[in-house]
């Protein structure tokens, strides 16, 4: 039996990046999977069309009630949630310092990045909690550690996370709920293809392994927290950073 046989798993963003590369790990294990992403035709291109172990559904998770109805959708096809995995991000503007950051897009990129992990959280948890079994997972940031300058709406989401990370570990301790961050440094994405070249070397350049993280090193750390081996850690926020991070 594989891993995660019999688990039902919500991801988010997972159409491409550690999203994508998460939903094709935790299906491999042979979990049937819910997988959210505003654009709908990626899930189709990466995953077809929906079966008995995925539930495609193309949803903005900025919206609260388009994710209620989501998590209603899940519970209703599959009668339980296991496993949440918060991937959905973005960068914002970057390279550029604080007093020239944009009001809106500060608050798109909190929208995006903090109260979709809020929204999805909220949303699972009462079945969680009725099961007495859970494991969340929101991907933050090192830069929610540390803070990259020319990212200020980004670092400060990321922390925003870690910060709800802490929160809801402490809150859900004793359900059999555990709730936990990743905070990878540099991971190759299309996010991360998508900003500008002395933004990333930049952020490389910090990492002591001298390189970028790989998708397949984000799933399987991602799989080991979500998985029912990881029993005894809560609230806590994982390295991801080849030594960037060293608390």
């Amino acid at each position: 039996m594989r891993e995660f046989s019999g688990q039902v798993a919500v991801i988010t963003g997972a159409a491409s990046g550690i999203g994508l590369a998460i939903a094709h790990k935790l299906l491999a294990e042979e979990a049937r999977t819910a997988l959210l992403d505003f654009n709908r035709e990626g899930l189709e291109k990466e995953f077809g069309p929906d079966d008995e172990s995925v539930l495609l559904l193309g949803v903005d998770v900025t919206d609260e009630s388009r994710v209620q109805e989501a998590v209603a959708q899940v519970l209703d096809r599959y009668g339980r949630i296991d496993i949440l995995v918060n991937c959905v991000g973005i960068t914002g503007l970057t390279n550029i310092r604080s007093h020239e950051v944009s009001s809106e897009n500060l608050h798109k990129v909190f929208e995006v990045n903090f109260m979709s992990s809020f929204y999805t959280s909220k949303a699972v948890l009462p079945a969680m909690l009725a099961q007495r079994y859970g494991r969340i997972l929101h991907i933050a940031s090192i830069a929610g550690k540390e803070g990259n300058a020319g990212m200020l709406a980004y670092s400060a989401s990321k922390a925003a996370v870690i910060g709800m990370t802490k929160v809801q570990g402490k809150e859900y301790a004793e359900t059999g709920i555990t709730v936990n961050a990743l905070a990878p440094a540099v991971i190759r994405t299309p996010l991360v293809d998508a900003m500008p070249e002395a933004q990333v070397t930049y952020m490389t350049d910090k990492i002591p392994m001298k390189r970028c993280g790989t998708l397949d090193e984000a799933a399987n750390l991602a799989a080991y927290i979500v998985s029912p081996k990881n029993s005894f850690t809560t609230g806590f926020t994982f390295d991801l950073s080849g030594g960037r991070a060293t608390y």
